[in-house]
């Protein structure tokens, strides 16, 4: 599945806010980022597609386009069942008949754990030794960011969680770059440092233990340390 791209009403949003505060989390404190001063998605994919010189690139979840035309490199493909994109298909559906590996992968599907948890998973089957898996929208700021369902015009979902989980397993070795709503960078090498938590209903999480945690949770770094961290 990829995202809907269709945006509640306001008064269905609100509606949703109102009973998700009565019935679930209610943690008002939030994070002071301001995307404005860093870079966007396209611009930091596009320096690492010329840094490492690579030739193929695959976009899950291409809305309109709006990243996806903006990509430069030979061969890409883009997936998404409504609009955008070379696919008009779901990432399930891709993934189960796709025969191709990927230099670079970026997932900016359907915001939920779950089908995050199951791009990324699919993702490492296809990257090759080197490349690199790119997730958007790993640091909501606030609360009403992240809930499910959306609550918010702005929503990043609860993708965070995905990436906490990734910080748990051996075999991948991940990273949150500061920049343009929280960019989860992803290596097909070992993890250098892996989290250990003991609670591991990752689904479960809640937003108070993102704000505690998150730099820990995330493993931050900034856009000048990409590619010192590639080099590793």
């Amino acid at each position: 599945m990829i995202r809907n791209d269709a945006l509640p009403g306001k008064f269905t949003l609100y509606l949703r806010r109102f009973l998700y505060f009565l019935k679930n989390e209610k943690f008002l404190k939030k994070l002071n980022y301001d995307w404005h001063k860093t870079s966007s998605r396209f611009e930091i994919i596009n320096k690492i597609i010329l840094e490492k010189k690579f030739t193929s690139y695959l976009e899950i979840g291409c809305q309109n386009d709006v990243n996806f035309s903006k990509i430069n490199i030979k061969n890409k493909i883009g997936v998404d069942p409504q609009t955008g994109g070379t696919h008009r298909m779901t990432s399930d559906e891709f993934f189960k008949q796709n025969n191709s590996s990927f230099d670079f992968i970026f997932i900016d599907g359907l915001h939920v754990y779950e089908q995050v948890l199951r791009d990324i998973e699919n993702s490492i089957k296809f990257i090759n030794n080197n490349g690199v898996i790119l997730v958007h929208d790993c640091l909501p700021s606030k609360i009403w960011h992240q809930t499910i369902p959306q609550t918010h015009s702005s929503w990043n979902g609860d993708v965070w969680k995905a990436i906490v989980k990734c910080r748990t397993m051996s075999k991948i070795d991940t990273y949150t770059i500061i920049a343009d709503q929280g960019l989860g960078l992803i290596l097909n090498r070992n993890n250098r440092e892996i989290l250990e938590l003991k609670n591991t209903n990752f689904k479960n999480l809640n937003f108070k233990d993102y704000y505690n945690n998150h730099k820990k949770f995330m493993r931050l770094i900034n856009e000048s340390e990409i590619f010192e961290i590639l080099k590793k």
